[in-house]
């Protein structure tokens, strides 16, 4: 069974924290761009700032659920994402997972562009959509997000133990 929906959920707030302070690196990057150049280029579009961000996000994501089914808010919450059989995740298929992650935040973001709404309602749209994503999980036999379940993979209740002292 998965771990409750309000662990899960705290789980993805503190995820979200993380991820803004991950997602200041590129435009960090863009700011000393100009400060150096004095001029705005081509490379500090939103769309290559975003695809930027896309990218580190990806490679923060497979790097921890590749290497030990954990980010540092898993941990926290004591969450560990899996295979259906129980084994770590490799790179490929944490990659598969991560862009399948994406459905939290795409559809309510596409809603908002196709309404060429502002950014408040944009987020808004987007905050609502993460609520009715969570919630649909309800409908899952186990409880699982939708996307674990398109990439075989499960959210499980983990807490790591320490190892026994040899002496």
């Amino acid at each position: 069974m998965a771990p409750s929906l309000t662990r899960r959920m705290a789980c993805f707030v503190y995820e979200a924290m993380i991820l803004f302070g991950i997602g200041l690196v590129p435009g960090l990057i863009g700011a000393v761009f100009t400060a150096q150049t004095g001029h705005r280029d081509v490379l500090q579009s939103d769309t290559v700032l975003r695809g930027f961000a896309f990218v580190i996000y990806g490679i923060y994501f497979v790097w921890f659920w590749s290497r030990t089914g954990q980010t540092l808010p898993m941990q926290t919450w004591h969450i560990r994402v899996e295979t259906r059989d129980g084994a770590l995740l490799r790179q490929g298929h944490a990659l598969l997972r991560y862009v399948a992650c994406w459905l939290w935040i795409v559809p309510g973001a596409l809603l908002a562009a196709a309404l060429h709404w502002g950014p408040w309602q944009s987020l808004g749209g987007v905050a609502v959509w993460i609520v009715i994503y969570a919630a649909l999980s309800r409908l899952h036999p186990q409880r699982q997000f939708w996307h674990d379940a398109l990439c075989r993979t499960r959210l499980v209740s983990f807490r790591a133990t320490a190892k026994a002292d040899a002496n």
